[in-house]
């Protein structure tokens, strides 16, 4: 049983690598944080105000407890998730102030296209926010480069 189990695991991890290969998934490269003992990313695919409240909460302790060059943070958003890097987000100072810390806010630019396709109209993100062509495969990209995936 367990063997099998083992075997399910790894066809996935193959599946899912073979679908989102580096080269489609053209992720951002990591960042220049020479001296972080630390790496973790944030994910965040929900819309509710309670989880982007507690992903900024989680994003400011972790910078008072190792301090901004002892860690990497990056989240990335996707699905309803980037409702919080939408221009009009009431959570954007808070945001632009991690950004100034050294914290990175991806958004999923696959997310971008579904609204604007189903609305006709493209969304407005925050400028500071660095587009990712595939939010899950920026993800996957940071998990395999020694970030912890965090999902508050």
């Amino acid at each position: 049983m367990r063997r099998a189990q083992i075997s399910f695991a790894l066809m996935l991890a193959l599946l899912v690598r073979t679908a989102i290969s580096p080269t489609s998934a053209q992720q951002v490269p990591l960042q220049d944080k020479p001296f972080a003992e630390h790496r973790i990313v944030l994910q965040l695919s929900d819309g509710d105000a309670k989880k982007q409240a507690l992903l900024l909460s989680v994003a400011n302790n972790l910078l008072k407890a190792y301090a901004p060059d002892k860690i990497a943070i990056e989240v990335v958003t996707f699905g309803p998730g980037i409702d919080l890097l939408l221009s009009g987000s009431e959570r954007r100072k808070q945001v632009e102030s991690l950004i100034a810390q050294g914290v990175r806010f991806d958004i999923c630019l696959n997310t971008v296209d579904t609204i604007e396709r189903e609305t006709g109209k493209r969304p407005d993100f925050i400028p500071a926010a660095t587009p990712v062509q595939v939010g899950v495969g920026q993800i996957l990209f940071l998990a395999e480069n020694g970030y912890t995936v965090v999902r508050p």
